[in-house]
């Protein structure tokens, strides 16, 4: 049994021996300890310690410092990591202060890490001074005067402006104004044919408005890539007007119509009122020679007198309709 022990107690102390230093490798970067030395950067190894305890990459920190030194930047140690630990971007920050040296664009630390804190692309913005960038608007559409639509694309070359960058407009705000530039300037044209032959009138317009003021942007240019006739939008109003128009004509007309109407039928009902009054005082005359027979104002031959007259009246009207009769017929046969 001691034997046996013997044999097994140097292999368990190889295999703790491992386990620690597998543990320790794994804990303290020792490659990266010496890879930074190798590069001429002087950083202890219980930097490194303290990163892993304040939960740091280190590989995220001494990598970016390994090509900063190169480059000859004077950044330490401490910059990086506290801007690693507000949760920005140390290798592009890097990235961005090395091109920013190479273009002699004056760029402190400082700026560039507020910048990519904000969330803009620090290095992309560097590249955008050094090569500006062309934004290309949609169709904008504006009416000139004469009421024809004229529809323009503007091509909009800027320049990132690194002081402007934090607190700056975007590219959509450059739009925008643009394309109210565009809309008034063809608005203020008396027909779009000036738009047509002087399309830089647009441009020049638009420029002298300053709509970089407040954007993260240079405005360097705006060339008119394109000018599109569209709709007779003056014709269409006027058409439409004038159907409007008609319409209310029409409607006023069918109101007249119906008063008309409403008129004539209310004429008929009094015709027929006084007809019926007519009817009932009709009515009223036997009556009246009753009367007059019972209380004496009227006698038996004044009667008879008045019933010959009645009967000679309706013999003349019978007559009467007769030789209208005839006279028509006579008329349609000749």
């Amino acid at each position: 049994m001691p034997q046996e022990l013997e044999v097994i107690f140097p292999i368990i102390i190889i295999g703790l021996i491992v386990i620690a230093v597998a543990i320790l490798f794994t804990f303290i970067p020792v490659m990266l300890w010496i890879s930074a030395l190798a590069a001429g950067v002087r950083v202890s190894i219980f930097t490194l310690v303290g990163m892993r305890l304040r939960r740091v990459v280190p590989s995220r920190v001494i990598n970016p410092l390994i090509k900063a030194h190169k480059a000859g930047l004077d950044v330490n140690t401490n910059q990086l990591e506290s801007h690693f630990l507000a949760g920005g971007n140390v290798d592009r920050v890097v990235n961005a202060l090395i091109a920013a040296q190479r273009a002699n664009i004056e760029l402190s630390f400082e700026r560039c890490a507020a910048i990519d804190l904000a969330g803009r692309d620090v290095l992309e913005a560097v590249q955008m001074s050094v090569n500006p960038k062309v934004i290309e608007t949609p169709f904008i559409a504006g009416i000139s005067m004469d009421g024809i639509e004229v529809k323009a694309k503007a091509r909009i070359t800027v320049r990132a402006n690194i002081d402007r960058l934090v607190g700056g407009a975007g590219e959509e705000t450059i739009i925008a104004r643009v394309g109210e530039g565009v809309v008034s300037t063809i608005g203020s044209a008396k027909a779009h044919t000036e738009v047509l032959e002087n399309p830089d009138s647009i441009s020049h317009n638009v420029l002298d408005r300053g709509l970089d003021a407040g954007t993260a942007f240079e405005i360097l240019s705006i060339d008119i890539a394109d000018v599109d006739i569209g709709k007779n939008i003056g014709a269409i109003l006027q058409t439409d007007q004038a159907e409007a128009d008609k319409n209310i004509a029409q409607a006023k007309a069918e109101e007249r119509r119906a008063m008309a109407v409403a008129q004539e039928q209310e004429m008929v009902a009094k015709v027929q009122e006084m007809r019926a009054k007519v009817v009932e005082a009709e009515a009223e005359v036997p009556q009246a020679l009753a009367e007059a027979l019972r209380s004496g104002k009227m006698g038996v031959m004044d009667y008879m007198n008045y019933k010959n007259i009645d009967a000679d009246t309706d013999m003349r009207d019978s007559i009467g309709k007769l030789t209208d009769t005839d006279n028509d017929e006579d008329d349609f046969n000749k």
